[in-house]
């Protein structure tokens, strides 16, 4: 499989799930945003439940993504949904380029407020520095990025784990304590089925680094792990965050609001850079699936690969678009207001076509393409 012959263990097995946490993680869930709005209403305990179904779709969905894009020898968002839906694959780039118009406009408005916070310095300045290194990182291709996932997924697990062994150090009194308090949980599975769904499209943005892969085991043993992955930082905040159940559930940002009361400035400095490192490998990874999207046209029509320069340049002309014009223009709350709705787009034109077409050509049979690069 060319390349993939001298891919080591963690490139075929652990590589896939550090790529789509990068995706998700964004700054809703390393704030914790995110998790107050969909599993802190479910209580404790329906919260963990519903994290765990999440984990379970994220996984089979992975899992079956990966096996069918090996199988149709897909490397990027494109060519896998040519092969799923054949020509309605322009829908899907269509609700694709919106959102990430939204997030990167999100992480960037996120990077300023970091800077300010820590810094004192104008929004401008944190935008232009995660603007600069999204583009950085992009420009250099396949293992640039590769690289940025890998060590950024060991800082910030790391943090969380510092984190959990912190909070349960300074209130793990309160967290035992609301625990064992009985809480409703009602709504836990459609909470765990709404996270799963609006950011399973993680799974397709980082088909690039599949070309490592071996075999179809290798697909379907990485998309397994790659929920675990995923979740495992969030379920070891979510623990700490219980600590100030429920009221939490209504704090713009819950991890600022925690750090506070930790009263640690050092480590709330470090958990600041770990989201601007998170916002970092979120915005890489979406501008990456666009460059390489562009890549597999160049390549199939010039017949070399799209070098460093027009990377660069494609990056940063869409980071401008997104975090300033995007802004300036109201685009951004356009967009937003139609978030759900681009959810479940990705659920109509992914997911479901996915489980029943896709799966079904990856069970039939028949030698997969190959994916090399």
């Amino acid at each position: 499989m060319g390349e993939g012959t001298t891919s080591s263990w963690f490139q075929r097995f652990l590589l896939p799930g550090f790529a789509f946490k990068a995706v998700v993680i964004g700054g809703g869930y390393a704030t914790g945003r995110e998790l107050a709005e969909f599993f802190m209403p479910s209580g404790p305990w329906g919260g963990l439940a519903a994290m765990l179904l999440a984990t379970v779709l994220w996984s089979i969905i992975a899992a079956t993504t990966f096996a069918f894009a090996r199988k149709v020898g897909a490397l990027d968002y494109r060519t896998f949904f040519a092969r799923l839906l054949g020509p309605g694959w322009i829908v899907f780039e269509i609700a694709y380029v919106l959102f990430v118009i939204l997030i990167l406009s999100v992480f960037g408005a996120a990077a300023g407020a970091i800077g300010a916070a820590m810094f004192g310095l104008p929004p401008i300045v944190g935008t232009l520095i995660l603007a600069g290194s999204i583009a950085g990182f992009a420009a250099f291709g396949n293992s640039s990025v590769e690289e940025l996932f890998k060590y950024v997924s060991f800082l910030l697990y790391g943090v969380y784990a510092l984190f959990l062994v912190l909070a349960l150090g300074t209130f793990g009194d309160k967290i035992a304590a609301n625990f064992a308090i009985p809480a409703s949980s009602d709504g836990w599975m459609l909470g765990g089925i709404t996270y799963a769904s609006y950011n399973i499209v993680g799974a397709v943005v980082i088909l690039p680094v599949l070309r490592h892969l071996h075999s179809q085991r290798d697909a379907v043993v990485s998309g397994l792990i790659a929920g675990p992955l995923a979740m495992a930082p969030a379920i070891l905040f979510f623990v700490c965050m219980i600590a100030f159940y429920p009221g939490i559930q209504h704090e713009e940002l819950p991890s600022d609001f925690m750090l506070r009361h930790l009263e640690m400035p050092l480590f709330h400095l470090l958990f600041q850079f770990m989201i601007f490192t998170a916002l970092l490998e979120s915005g890489t990874g979406s501008v990456h699936a666009i460059n390489e999207r562009i890549a597999g046209v160049w390549r199939a029509r010039r017949g070399t690969d799209l070098g460093t320069r027009p990377r660069a340049l494609i990056a940063t002309v869409l980071l401008i678009g997104c975090i300033f014009v995007a802004d300036h223009f109201g685009l951004v709350a356009l967009i937003a207001n139609g978030y759900r709705i681009l959810a479940f787009v990705f659920l109509a034109l992914f997911v479901v076509p996915l489980m029943t077409i896709g799966l079904y050509r990856v069970v039939k049979g028949g030698s997969p393409a190959d994916v090399s690069a």
